[in-house]
């Protein structure tokens, strides 16, 4: 007997899934298990997938739902993780819990190098692995070193097609190959969502959407700074010509902040609906097909225009490049992603014309050596062909990806002054350099 126990923590990835079963991307099992996990940070307040609006149209493709929160039930699973020593009876605690018995676990779980799917590809040692990415963090390294037990055990990477012809680098250090689920089946499931949605608004398609996304907790942005990038979004979109204005704040945002929308909408005299509803995106622009959608750096983005062809414009991804620290910030590819595809709200010709900032081929580039100047030591392969980008494409355009400190760290082109770039770039003297920096915050203090 074989069980598949598919680990999800949002709608948007159980919809990823189903539309690679519906593909036939994954063999047949005896057995299918949606392990739900609520990452919230009060997941006692918060509900889960399993609960979330549109959830049962998908629920008939699994044969169980379970919860991944009660199985470790008081631990959280973001932050939890279980001791080597432990590992032998977590996996027979649950497979006596989960009526396991002794079929054989193949796993499917989303971000592998963090909880909670760490947790249970460690506990299921041996089971066989696939990822799965529902963003656009795929297209990234890997954010940290994973244990090569685990990592060897990935078959390979299922993501969606969110920047066409655009290869995902994670997990590359473990040859996994990526896989790309059906565009067309994506959007059938996500359209089965729309069906079962209710209290959701109807426009006449002139309307602009704006995506919240609660930045300031994770403190790229202060609170003031993030409500002013709110009311920036709405002014743009006005700017454009769009009077009646959408906007979705995130389900954990303060609801100050759409009061402060309100209040300036109400002064420029524009009509502003804030939905209550938690629901995907991908649900509103089919309920009301926005003439555009603005944001900041969500995933949304991308799915508006390469699933649906909506206009899309974004907003503030100068100051988040500027503000991500350290360097290794995982949404730094994202960040990236949409300041070099899509269009600035302020720039009306280019939210007009939508045409896109790079080609996939110079995206490939740049991503390959903003990948390398991440995780230099995962990914030291890299080396030579960022070289060769940093010494022939850094210009005012693609300066703003990188970070001189970050290439000084890492002896590449940009570090230095042009009169000095005569020093050979080799491991003694990058050693030396941070026995000088390390000498010289300890006589600073």
């Amino acid at each position: 007997m074989t069980t598949r126990i598919l680990l999800a923590s949002t709608l948007y990835g159980t919809a990823t899934l189903a539309a690679a079963l519906d593909a036939g991307q994954f063999a047949p099992a005896d057995r299918t298990i949606l392990l739900v996990a609520n990452n919230a940070a009060t997941p006692e307040v918060t509900p889960p997938v399993d609960r979330m609006p549109g959830f049962e149209q998908l629920r008939g493709r699994f044969d169980d739902v379970l919860s991944w929160n009660e199985a470790i039930a008081p631990f959280h699973p973001g932050g939890w993780t279980p001791r080597a020593d432990d590992l032998p009876l977590w996996e027979r605690y649950l497979r006596l819990e989960w009526s396991l018995g002794d079929d054989d676990v193949e796993l499917a779980v989303e971000s592998l190098q963090v909880n909670p799917a760490m947790a249970v590809a460690q506990i299921f040692t041996g089971a066989p692995v696939d990822v799965y990415a529902d963003g656009l963090m795929s297209y990234g390294p890997t954010r940290n070193k994973i244990d090569p037990l685990v990592g060897t055990r990935v078959r390979r990477l299922l993501h969606l097609d969110l920047v066409p012809g655009l290869k995902p680098l994670l997990l590359t250090e473990f040859g996994v190959e990526p896989e790309v689920v059906p565009t067309p089946l994506f959007v059938k499931v996500l359209a089965e969502l729309e069906a079962s949605a209710v209290r959701l608004p109807h426009h006449d398609g002139d309307s602009a959407l704006l995506l919240g996304q609660y930045l300031s907790a994770l403190d790229i942005l202060t609170a003031e700074e993030e409500e002013d990038l709110h009311v920036r979004m709405m002014l743009g979109a006005a700017e454009l010509g769009h009077q009646h204005i959408v906007f979705k704040p995130h389900p954990t945002a303060p609801a100050r902040w759409s009061r402060t929308l309100e209040r300036e909408a109400e002064r420029l005299g524009i009509e502003l609906t804030i939905l209550d509803t938690p629901v995907l995106a991908e649900v509103l622009y089919q309920r009301m097909r926005p003439a555009l959608v603005v944001g900041c750096f969500s995933t949304a983005l991308l799915t508006a225009s390469a699933l649906y062809g909506i206009p899309v414009a974004r907003l503030g991804t100068g100051t988040l490049l500027e503000r991500l620290a350290p360097y290794q910030n995982s949404n730094r590819v994202p960040v990236t992603i949409v300041d070099a595809l899509l269009p600035d709200l302020t720039d009306r010709a280019a939210v007009t014309s939508q045409e896109q900032g790079m080609s996939v081929d110079e995206l490939t580039d740049l991503l390959r050596a903003v990948g390398f100047a991440m995780q230099a030591k995962i990914y030291p392969d890299l080396r030579p062909d960022t070289e060769r980008y940093l010494a022939t494409h850094l210009d005012q355009r693609t300066w703003r990806y990188f970070k001189r400190r970050r290439l000084t760290s890492l002896a590449l082109p940009g570090a230095l002054p042009s009169q000095l770039s005569f020093i050979p770039r080799n491991a003694a003297v990058r050693r030396l350099a941070r026995r000088a920096r390390k000498l010289q915050r300890a006589v600073g203090r």
